[in-house]
């Protein structure tokens, strides 16, 4: 299957390579989509991507694997891809409301510069609500690797270090996937890759 991966904020594409090459070994043709939250704004990278994407699907079914930012990214077009909807979605640490991180920073001049209007928007409410879930077949991971106890922000509520598995699994319908990583190096995890590269076999054997 044609595969889209989709990197997170502060992120490059570079972070996605060793997943794309796992899933290359198991046969998949991949992609990897390039963006910067610092030289670029929303909109213009959703158009962006909508039309790589849209490239993709003319050579046949795909499906779209995204990080952190990514999802949101991907969340986004979704209803401009309706003549050609991917197969399935998988979400590594994806922000699925306003989450507290994204909040704390949101007035820090430094995050502004380097963040820019993405960085601002992982904070607005009203933006994160209104994203369309998505229809396909979609596995969501969270990681849980972040720390827990007193000294934690979190307190005791599970999390990956930058948010809690309750921020992942937002208004998603479907349950998220436990892993036992941190935010920033999910997409490195060999659980994460073997469960897509499975997944994707179920859903190429049943079309």
């Amino acid at each position: 299957m044609n595969i889209v991966l989709i990197h997170g904020m502060g992120r490059t594409p570079l972070s996605m390579l060793m997943l794309s090459q796992r899933l290359r070994k198991e046969g998949h043709s991949t992609r990897l989509f390039g963006y910067s939250p610092t030289l670029e704004t929303f909109e213009p990278c959703q158009h962006r991507l909508v039309r790589f994407i849209q490239r993709v699907s003319a050579t046949g079914p795909y499906a779209l694997i995204g990080h952190s930012l990514g999802c949101v990214l991907i969340r986004s077009v979704l209803t401009h891809l309706q003549q050609q909807l991917p197969s399935a979605c998988f979400f590594l640490a994806p922000p699925s409301q306003a989450c507290k991180a994204a909040k704390f920073f949101a007035d820090n001049p430094l995050y502004r510069l380097l963040m820019g209007e993405m960085g601002q928007l992982l904070a607005n409410e009203t933006f994160m609500e209104a994203l369309p879930v998505p229809t396909m077949p979609t596995r969501v991971y969270a990681g849980t690797g972040g720390p827990i106890g007193k000294l934690s922000p979190f307190g005791d509520i599970p999390n990956d270090g930058i948010l809690s598995v309750g921020e992942v699994q937002g208004a998603l319908p479907n349950p998220v996937i436990l892993m036992p990583s941190v935010h920033t190096f999910i997409m490195y995890s060999r659980q994460v890759a073997d469960d897509i590269a499975h997944a994707l076999t179920g859903f190429e054997n049943s079309t």
